[in-house]
């Protein structure tokens, strides 16, 4: 499988699964309390998070280029492109969301919020793809 292979595979493993965690357990969690305590939660955890998550989905989609022009395999090139599909997504679909959220909040924090979190699971669901697609494609070349 090569080493970008097997990097972009951990890598893309890592999203999808703090991804799945966001989606699953914390934000469901967050939305459990109140809107000024969802909304304080939220703050923090979205400034650390998004970081990591970015870091993550650049490097496992670089890795997952490198390893399609290495080894050959559409599933390499699938892979690399859904993980980074998170970039644009993030970037024009939920980047409006968030910087509501960081301003003052107001009476439609709820709604944001549970907004927030039906935009954040299709970040999940392109992470959880891309490391399929790595995995599968890593089976094939062995």
């Amino acid at each position: 499988m090569g080493f970008a292979g097997t990097l972009a595979l951990i890598l893309a493993a890592i999203f999808a699964g703090a991804a799945l965690y966001v989606s699953v357990a914390e934000h469901p969690a967050r939305m459990a309390l109140d809107a000024e305590h969802a909304l304080a939660q939220w703050k923090p955890a979205y400034q650390r998070g998004a970081v990591m998550q970015a870091t993550l989905a650049f490097l496992a989609g670089a890795a997952g280029l490198a390893a399609w022009r290495e080894l050959g395999g559409t599933l390499w090139l699938v892979g690399a492109l859904l993980i980074l599909a998170n970039w644009p997504w993030t970037l024009i679909v939920i980047m409006p969301v968030n910087n509501q959220l960081k301003a003052a909040p107001g009476d439609d924090t709820t709604a944001l919020l549970t907004r927030w979190g039906r935009l954040h699971t299709v970040r999940t669901l392109l992470g959880l793809a891309a490391a399929i697609c790595f995995a599968i494609a890593a089976q094939f070349l062995r």
